[in-house]
């Protein structure tokens, strides 16, 4: 009977952590108004997760857990919608409006006292979802509106679509089924960001947000949609069982009280006064946190709007009025290269002045090289060029039909613009890298790099002041930050005696920092934290890993062919050779105490996993993790069954109990470094 009721407990649990998670998220990702922490929301998944790891039989749909996880696709299956998916005629301006207006009003004189509900018109992808008893059971694209594709996994990752509803406690009881329209999209902002982390790790970037969100709704592994910065927002509903709504008012309100994020909207009482909305649409449009191509003008009645019927695939009660269009034909004058930050070389176009949308575009953007090879772009070629809202313009192509044989073909450069030194670029790969570390497009990055936490960790010198050293000439290369003196700094801008003195001292104090941060300090292509770890192992100091080879450094785990290769020419490049000298000369050359034991012997907490909780006398939570990591172990941030030990310090939290409920071995700082001895 105990056992029973233990069960019972447990299950409960399981549903409350449910239920509050899904909750938390509706508060978070739709209403932006989060009322715990994230790492109190972490801790409530983690509970979830260990429920279900003991009781997989538990498992449901609608558990935050699924939401990522499914298994890759080997195709999409066909589904059928409940009833038309439809689109939108277009007026492209209030002419336009006003025509079709007249028509629909010929047809039924109650036009003439129609109200309407106005929106932006998000340029995104039509997805359909379906709820049963509450319960997200499918998800499709539009298709042809008849027939779409199955995306149920993938619209899980999405964290703005309801697994269940109502997620709002004061929502209504929802439907036994309900299937509702919405668009996913990727806001500026977001899309922005994306660019720049794959333009960061040399990766190839998107085009625009449309066709980004389209094609990663549309990808056969869940995983990857799950890693695109995906969101929703629902504005219709095709199918309520059991509920009829008079108007667009109604749907909207129901939506939102069922948890489900809705698009923006405006009642408005006439035509004058939807167009009025509309213009002003238009006049924000660079504003809008996503693109939107237009506005949607909806009379708000429904049953107006059903009487009304329907001209091939468009409703005649709704009408999208479009902006203007903001693609031009102009002349590509030339193309240039910038170097960015980490060293990624990336093409621009350089343009005949041209008017877009009211702004004068002399620069748009080329993606990258092979964007450039692929669509066989030429300098001298017309090409069609688009801007979006606050997003970069940038180039969709040339224009062949107006080739007249002066066009001349692009290379990408073989040395780079900003520092004159060698280009690399491996096959296969889409960036192309400058390699020098002194390379001045590059330097404020490499020394903001250099000075982070998990790098040198020089306490207070922060990115302004990094710019100040820079902007003043103080400091070319990281390895001048060692000959910096009070008295330069106190020329700056905002120092006094005492701020000086704690710049110095602080990077005085690096100087101790491991080999481990050294390496990855330098920046070095495809080397972090975890593998700079690991090259202490077979190399005591810089002068070691100089002299490694590919063949040899392949040799290591986690290292391929191209890591490899970026190793060994970040070493071969004088400029960086300079480098390493004056930090050798300044006393910054921390060598490494071979730890992997000779004869085969393993190294002393090779295969345990740790989790740290508190504060330790003589360690910080850096510091411990590399000690640990250095001798062969793990470190985790959650305690669970696979957990060997809980290392304790003062004012633990709640990972001491956790330990203790699953019999985890607890130690404090001595009791880790007895363990540890050779």
């Amino acid at each position: 009977m105990k056992n029973q009721s233990n069960i019972h407990d447990l299950k409960k649990r399981l549903e409350e952590l449910k239920e509050q998670i899904n909750y938390h998220n509706y508060l978070y990702h739709v209403l932006d108004s989060p009322q715990i922490s994230d790492y109190d929301f972490d801790q409530l998944l983690v509970e979830l997760k260990e429920i279900e790891e003991k009781h997989p039989e538990w498992i449901t749909t609608d558990s935050p857990t699924q939401r990522v996880g499914a298994a890759p696709l080997e195709k999409f299956n066909k589904v059928q919608h409940p009833s038309p998916i439809l689109s939108l005629s277009n007026a492209f301006d209030e002419a336009d409006v006003r025509a079709w207006y007249e028509r629909i009003h010929k047809i039924d004189d109650r036009v003439k006292n129609a109200n309407f509900v106005v929106e932006p018109k998000i340029d995104g992808l039509t997805v359909v979802l379906h709820y049963t008893n509450g319960i997200f059971t499918m998800g499709a694209t539009r298709g042809d509106g008849f027939e779409g594709e199955d995306v149920t996994a993938n619209l899980k990752t999405i964290r703005t679509v309801p697994l269940k509803i109502p997620v709002d406690p004061l929502g209504e009881k929802a439907p036994d089924v309900l299937v509702v329209r919405g668009e996913v999209f990727i806001t500026i902002k977001e899309f922005e960001a994306l660019n720049a982390r794959l333009l960061e790790a040399g990766e190839k970037t998107y085009q625009n947000p449309r066709n980004t969100a389209a094609g990663s709704v549309r990808q056969l592994d869940p995983a990857l949609t799950a890693s695109r910065p995906l969101t929703l927002l629902t504005y219709a509903i095709v199918e309520c069982q059991g509920r009829e709504f008079e108007s667009e008012l109604q749907v909207l309100t129901f939506l939102k009280q069922m948890g489900f994020p809705v698009v923006e909207y405006y009642y408005c009482e006439n035509l004058d006064k939807a167009l009025e909305r509309s213009r002003f649409f238009l006049e924000i449009r660079d504003k809008m946190p996503y693109e939107a191509d237009g506005s949607v003008i909806k009379i708000n009645n429904l049953f107006l709007s059903r009487d009304l019927g329907v001209v091939g695939k468009d409703p005649r009660g709704s009408i999208a009025y479009k902006f203007p269009a903001r693609e031009v034909v102009t002349k590509l004058i030339d193309i240039g290269v910038n170097v960015g930050r980490t060293g990624v070389l990336t093409p621009y176009a350089i343009l005949e002045p041209v008017n877009i949308g009211g702004v004068i575009v002399k620069q748009a953007t080329l993606h990258n090289f092979d964007f450039i090879k692929d669509k066989d772009i030429r300098i001298g070629d017309y090409v069609l060029v688009k801007r979006s809202g606050d997003v970069i313009p940038y180039v969709i192509g040339p224009v062949e039909s107006k080739r007249d044989g002066s066009e001349k073909i692009f290379s990408p450069p073989e040395i780079c613009p900003a520092c004159n030194q060698p280009v690399e670029h491996f096959p296969g790969e889409v960036a192309w890298y400058c390699v020098n570390s002194g390379c001045p497009a590059q330097l404020i990055r490499n020394i903001e790099h250099f000075v982070s936490r998990g790098a040198m960790d020089i306490v207070g010198l922060g990115i302004k002041i990094v710019e100040q050293l820079v902007e003043n000439s103080l400091v070319k290369d990281v390895a001048d930050l060692y000959a910096l003196k009070t008295s330069q700094l106190l020329n700056l801008e905002g120092f006094a005696e005492k701020k000086a003195e704690n710049i110095i001292n602080a990077i005085q104090s690096s100087k101790s920092q491991s080999l481990a941060r050294l390496i990855n300090a330098l920046g070095i292509r495809g080397v972090g934290e975890v593998l700079s770890n690991d090259l202490t192992k077979y190399y005591q100091d810089l002068s070691a890993l100089a002299k490694a080879s590919v063949e040899e450094l392949q040799n290591i785990e986690g290292v391929g062919p191209n890591i490899a290769q970026a190793i060994v020419d970040w070493f071969a490049n004088p400029k960086n050779l300079e480098i390493l000298n004056k930090l050798k000369k300044n006393g910054v050359w921390p060598v490494e105490l071979q730890r992997k034991p000779e004869s085969g012997k393993a190294l002393p907490l090779a295969g345990k996993t740790f989790v740290i909780t508190g504060t330790l006398p003589s360690f910080s939570r850096e510091q411990v993790k590399e000690y640990i990591e250095s001798l062969g172990g793990k470190v985790t941030d959650s305690v669970s069954k696979k957990t060997d030990y809980l290392v304790l310090g003062e004012n633990p939290g709640s990972k001491l109990a956790k330990a203790e409920n699953l019999g985890v071995k607890i130690i404090d700082e001595t009791a880790l470094r007895e363990i540890t001895k050779l």
